[in-house]
């Protein structure tokens, strides 16, 4: 935490679990599985973030944890000057499990505490190593639009940026389908994938809809590359 409040990231992201053991039991808490215990609560992260300037992302990792979560933060609404994206995997993705978030409830719990939030709304995905990864598919597209064309808040889809290139007909598609929707490139630390493949994504949609979270030496890299880009130009 303390780290990311030190760069310059624009966002900080942390995942929320329902403590279930320790001290910590019964309150949300700063976990990924399969770790389910930390030294920090949901409570004292807030507290910490909100000293700085920096948007607030929590990616919940278990529909036990929303309520608590969305009362906590309507106690601090107040304070929340700053965009607040509330994400989940809601959606089977490429070689992703079926164990996603339930979307139905998960969306009525958020937007009955937090209507004017926005919405980060994902799909399960993995990267097998030396195997094929497919990208996301027609199916997988059009079931997500089908549950966010009944919601009036701003959703962004944060895709896997190694399967974004061989995905994007799909990927373009779902976001022509409304202007509320916007695109959230992130990897996973071991994902192969090139700063071509994100200049490409920019070139050939509406960057201000494009969101990148990144790994240094990569996320650099692409900042050089759009540099290098607007140079050329002028």
């Amino acid at each position: 935490m303390k780290e990311a409040l030190n760069s310059d990231a624009h966002m900080i992201e942390a995942d929320v679990l329902f403590g279930s053991q320790g001290s910590h039991e019964g309150q949300p808490i700063m976990a990924h599985p399969p770790e389910t215990d930390s030294d920090n609560t949901l409570h004292n992260w807030l507290n910490e973030v909100l000293q700085s300037d920096k948007g607030i992302k929590l990616d919940f990792k278990s529909l036990s944890a929303v309520e608590p979560s969305m009362k906590m933060l309507v106690s601090m609404k107040d304070h929340l000057t700053r965009p607040v994206w509330i994400n989940a995997d809601i959606l089977p993705g490429p070689n992703g499990s079926g164990t996603a978030t339930i979307p139905n409830e998960f969306l009525h719990t958020v937007t009955s505490y937090l209507p004017d939030v926005t919405l980060s709304l994902g799909w399960t995905t993995n990267w097998l190593v030396n195997q094929t990864n497919n990208g996301y598919t027609w199916e997988m597209v059009k079931e997500m639009e089908q549950i966010c064309r009944r919601l009036w808040q701003p959703v962004t889809f944060p895709v896997r940026a190694t399967l974004v290139r061989p995905s994007w007909p799909q990927l373009l598609w779902l976001l022509k389908q409304s202007e509320r929707y916007s695109l959230t490139v992130w990897t996973g630390r071991e994902d192969l994938y090139t700063v071509e493949d994100m200049l490409y994504i920019r070139e050939n949609f509406d960057k201000s809809r494009i969101y990148y979270d990144l790994f240094e030496p990569q996320n650099s890299e692409l900042r050089q590359a759009v540099n290098m880009k607007i140079t050329d130009q002028i």
